[in-house]
């Protein structure tokens, strides 16, 4: 047995289904922001190789992943193997027009969707009512100045996720025990935590030290779950930034 599939024995069998999902576009915009790369100029090879790594993350967390996620690393690949072909000789044809860039209708949808993603965030920061509005209250005592905040995106509480495995990724003895604790107890057990603490605590520190791979799986989930529930925030104080997580 492989590692990865005493993993996949170990994990818990539920299935999250999340509405924070936009789609594979956002999964390739936030793999190239992390990378640093230019939209215009993809480096179609490492994009799918990490592409294909955040896919196989998601099916170990049970994660519902749509067709759509399938389909684009299917036309990802259909891109490499394009780029890996010979270039066609020459002079087949005085009037024949080059041969386009096979990543151009790629590149194309990718920029409409980070002008739309763009605009919605613009739209976003605009003053809500109960958010950044609030009705006149009796004076209280002055509190401490509220920190800047950046959301965070499911891809970047995988990436977190992922840094949090390789913790454990260097067992060499794999020891089947029975965990007892379920997702709605480390549910409950984190909202506690985070009740006690009132205040924002870094994402790594809700996971139990030395904990085994299914426990880590079971807090991640839980974590998701108080996310989709909006029961907790998930946030940076600035870009790049420790992801924290605060109870709302």
């Amino acid at each position: 047995m492989t590692p990865d599939e005493a993993f996949q024995e170990e994990s818990p069998s539920y299935t999250v289904h999340l509405e924070v999902f936009e789609g594979p576009l956002d999964l390739l915009l936030h793999l190239i922001k992390k990378n640093k790369l230019s939209i215009t100029d993809i480096p179609i090879a490492l994009i799918t190789e990490q592409y294909l790594e955040y896919l196989k993350l998601m099916k170990v967390l049970n994660l519902d992943v749509a067709g759509e996620y399938l389909l684009m690393a299917a036309t990802l690949l259909h891109i490499k193997s394009r780029l890996l072909l010979p270039v066609s000789s020459e002079g087949e044809g005085e009037g024949e027009e080059e041969e386009a860039d096979p990543r151009a209708e790629l590149i194309r949808r990718l920029l409409e969707y980070q002008k739309y993603k763009e605009a919605s965030l613009e739209l976003e920061k605009r003053p809500l009512l109960d958010r950044d509005v609030f009705t006149r209250t009796v004076p209280q005592e002055e509190d401490e100045p509220e920190e800047e905040r950046f959301e965070v995106s499911l891809f970047e509480l995988l990436e977190a996720f992922r840094q949090v495995l390789e913790r454990v990724r260097t067992e060499s003895v794999h020891e089947v025990a029975l965990e007892t604790i379920t997702l709605e107890e480390k549910i409950q057990e984190i909202l506690s935590f985070l009740q006690r603490e009132q205040r924002s605590v870094a994402f790594h520190t809700l996971f139990p030290e030395q904990a085994s791979r299914t426990m880590i799986v079971v807090t991640f989930l839980a974590i998701l779950e108080l996310v989709k529930m909006k029961a907790v925030r998930v946030f940076q104080a600035a870009a790049f930034e420790t992801i924290r997580v605060s109870p709302v």
